[in-house]
């Protein structure tokens, strides 16, 4: 599979693999910015990308990030129709401001293929074991 990717500034990092084998494609920051604690921005990546039809590109944290600097990656879903500029949203969740600075790693995307479903109204479902027991019903921690 080929995914194409458009620069939008010719001095923007192209999203590479940082190691055979891996999953996620790591994306860079084409601007520089203070992400402040407790504040989420949109970081432009300075690229377009068009992913095959029946595959979406989910963004996820880069490892480091969270652990190292309590920075968090939102809404990750792009999908395979989108042709704009991928913007990545960070939250800081730390109590020190971070530095954002251009060409630095902020997320991954990971390209993976969608199973489109059939979509049914019902008045029933079928029982199951746990039936509507939510957070914590297994008991086990």
């Amino acid at each position: 599979m080929q995914i194409k990717i458009k620069k939008l500034d010719k001095n923007v990092k192209i999203p590479s693999y940082a190691y055979k084998g891996d999953a996620g494609l790591d994306l860079y920051s084409n601007e520089e910015k203070i992400l402040i604690p407790n504040y989420r921005t949109e970081i432009k990546t300075g690229i377009a990308i068009e992913i095959p039809k029946d595959y979406v590109g989910l963004v996820w944290d880069k490892g480091s990030l969270p652990l190292k600097h309590g920075i968090k990656t939102m809404g990750g879903v792009f999908d395979s129709g989108f042709r704009g500029e991928y913007k990545i949203i960070l939250v800081n969740l730390s109590s020190k401001p971070f530095e954002i600075k251009k060409g630095m790693k902020i997320a991954q995307l990971l390209i993976q293929k969608v199973e489109h479903s059939k979509i049914i109204e019902a008045k029933k479902l079928s029982p199951t074991e746990r039936g509507e027991k939510r957070l914590g019903s297994s008991g086990k921690f």
